[in-house]
């Protein structure tokens, strides 16, 4: 549940300027979910959300830069909790989540800077990731995979 709130968070804050933690729990609560003000403040922690100016001149929530990101122990275990199987053809890979956390996920896979991955794509349960060349492919998976035996 956890993941799947904090998906939806991700999801909200890249589509609303959203500014307080007020406004996140009642589009939360719109989305289906009831929070208090205390789950939504350990989310933003969690998430390490920021705020940043938005194109509207209000601040609003944000993930951090990736640069400025660190890949925490918190991404691995988003991760190592939520991606089942990752396999690849060519220089894509398919990596299979549990449902609704491919967002979650793929943020994960992003934040901990996976060398050679050009771009990635999440839906409910299956993230597509483009690789510089297929090479760079089998020990991108072998990675992941070493990680979810960790």
């Amino acid at each position: 549940m956890r993941y799947t709130r904090q998906n939806k968070i991700v999801e909200l804050i890249a589509g609303h300027e959203i500014d307080t933690q007020e406004k996140l729990a009642e589009y939360l609560k719109k989305s289906g979910f009831d929070v208090t003000q205390a789950t939504v403040s350990r989310d933003i922690k969690e998430l390490q959300l920021v705020k940043a100016l938005a194109p509207s001149g209000q601040y609003k929530y944000t993930l951090a830069d990736v640069g400025a990101r660190q890949a925490t122990a918190r991404f691995v275990k988003i991760f190592k909790d939520t991606i089942q199987t990752a396999a690849h053809s060519g220089n894509m890979i398919v990596v299979k989540t549990l449902t609704g956390c491919a967002n979650a996920a793929c943020e994960a896979i992003d934040s901990l800077e996976f060398p050679h991955i050009l771009g990635s794509i999440a839906g409910d349960s299956t993230i597509f990731i483009v690789v510089e060349d297929q090479q760079y492919a089998p020990a991108l998976v072998a990675r992941f995979q070493d990680l979810l035996k960790q």
